[in-house]
């Protein structure tokens, strides 16, 4: 699941790459951690903000630019705490292979950042250009792991144990 660079992956199912992606662990001064519901998925499926990166940014770069553009928030208001040592992977499972991204990918590969929110809720706008979430609360990890899909679990609890030290109790 660790990895040191998304570019020394093999392929992943169905012999696709791996989307290479960053990711925020958004903390307030309380240690709770922003989820936002998925728009898009008629479950009670709820995530962290992360998103792809572009053609050679710089994956802090992308963690602060995907928060703003999934959250409103801007990068003014965050302090990049720490950094999730390597890089985590998840497979889509088959019957999302083909189905998202294109069909291009059959999973990502992941930097997670930890962020310290600086604002205040009201600063947090999800009714962006592209909205991602439709509602959004802040959670301990526990209550987050309990609501991620199950296919991403594995990724945050990597991602939850590397930065425990700062999270409120779960």
């Amino acid at each position: 699941m660790n990895s040191a660079s998304p570019h020394d992956l093999p392929p992943g199912p169905g012999g696709l790459p791996y989307r290479p992606c960053a990711g925020v662990v958004l903390i307030n001064a309380e240690g709770r951690v922003f989820a936002g519901h998925r728009i898009d998925n008629p479950s009670d499926a709820w995530q962290m903000p992360q998103g792809g990166l572009d053609a050679g940014e710089d994956p802090r770069a992308a963690a602060l630019r995907e928060l703003h553009e999934e959250t409103g928030i801007p990068p003014e208001l965050c302090e990049i705490v720490a950094e999730a040592p390597g890089w985590l992977r998840y497979d889509l499972p088959p019957e999302l292979l083909g189905r998202i991204w294109g069909g291009r990918y059959g999973g990502q590969v992941q930097k997670w950042f930890l962020v310290r929110f600086n604002g205040s809720d009201a600063q947090i706008d999800i009714t962006t250009d592209h909205p991602e979430f439709d509602a959004w609360a802040w959670m301990t990890a526990a209550e987050i792991r309990d609501r991620i899909v199950p296919f991403k679990r594995e990724v945050y609890d990597a991602i939850f144990a590397a930065f425990r030290g700062h999270l409120a109790d779960s």
